[in-house]
């Protein structure tokens, strides 16, 4: 479990409902935790973001993090095709 991807996030955001996405099209494994749920890890979302709920906040094994990435980001992170925007 110490080598999966820790997506933290609320249900409700449109960015970590996105994220989530991108992840499971691609089959990345990634343990989920809501911040409206979870104190600690809001608490944790908090502390890193200088104060704020910035969602979705990702820890990677190698300890890096991204907060709010957009998809681009996201998918070459990850290394996986960047998806579709569904805007033309």
């Amino acid at each position: 479990m110490d080598n999966l991807i820790i997506i933290y996030g609320t249900s409700w955001c449109g960015g970590t409902r996105r994220a989530r996405r991108i992840f499971d099209d691609n089959k990345i494994p990634y343990k989920w935790i809501d911040i409206d749920e979870d104190r600690e890890a809001r608490n944790f979302v908090e502390k890193t973001n200088n104060g704020f709920r910035s969602v979705p906040t990702i820890i990677f094994p190698d300890g890096s993090i991204m907060v709010e990435p957009d998809d681009a980001e996201l998918a070459e992170k990850l290394g996986v095709p960047k998806p579709r925007s569904l805007f033309y």
